[in-house]
């Protein structure tokens, strides 16, 4: 017998988005090398050895995120416990989503992630690295 699914990962996404804002690729843009904004990658390193990377943005593989946000675990990373903005994104916007509604709920403020990701990224001619 197939397993009955209680929320499927879209309505999940989109109770995400009613507690972290998701801003546009136009508006990320706007907000590149800002001083106070951090852009955080939360794909996978194979990802971003694939298909390159956002100058500037701080890789945190998704399953890390929380025990790098908390300060106290022992992962913990100094970045978190800075007062930024931070600007996730994945590949597609649906990581990010997720993230980010577990970043506010741990008590980080100011999250927001972008819409469409790193591929929207590419596609709005955004910054990137391959190297």
């Amino acid at each position: 017998m197939p397993l009955i699914m209680k929320k499927g990962i879209y309505q999940l996404v989109e109770e995400a988005n009613q507690i972290v804002e998701e801003i546009s690729v136009d508006e990320a843009l706007s907000l590149y090398e800002k001083e106070g904004i951090q852009f955080v990658d939360l794909r996978d390193i194979r990802e971003l050895n694939r298909e390159g990377r956002i100058p500037g943005a701080y890789h945190c593989p998704r399953g890390m995120l929380e025990f790098w946000i908390d300060p106290q675990s022992p992962y913990a990373k100094s970045i978190f416990q800075q007062e930024l903005k931070f600007v996730l994104f994945c590949g597609g916007g649906l990581r990010s989503a997720l993230a980010g509604k577990a970043a506010i709920e741990m008590g980080l403020s100011d999250v927001v992630h972008m819409h469409g990701g790193y591929s929207a990224w590419r596609q709005a001619d955004g910054p990137i690295s391959t190297s």
